[in-house]
């Protein structure tokens, strides 16, 4: 694996490890008030269409890391959706 290779891995699990904790804290504690669905949605978005450049490119990097964050951050609107509507 070439150098360029391991800088674009690292940079897409380091972003898309970065809302683990978020999710981590919305189940234990339950609480969702202090997160905007807005920014999750256009995230959503912008991942989700960086999977699909990734396919059109065969971009192994840029396809693993984008995919598995758009399931990341979709579980998480999906939590504050889902507290939102319990309420």
């Amino acid at each position: 694996m070439d150098l360029l290779s391991i800088i674009g891995y690292l940079a897409g699990i380091f972003t898309t490890i970065a809302v683990i904790p978020q999710i981590y804290k919305a189940l234990t504690t339950n609480k969702v008030d202090d997160i905007s669905p807005v920014f999750f949605s256009i995230l959503l978005l912008g991942v989700g269409l960086w999977t699909v450049y990734g396919i059109l490119k065969i971009d192994w990097p840029i396809i693993l890391t984008n995919g598995i964050s758009f399931i990341l951050n979709a579980l998480m609107l999906s939590i504050y959706l889902k507290n939102k509507l319990e309420k």
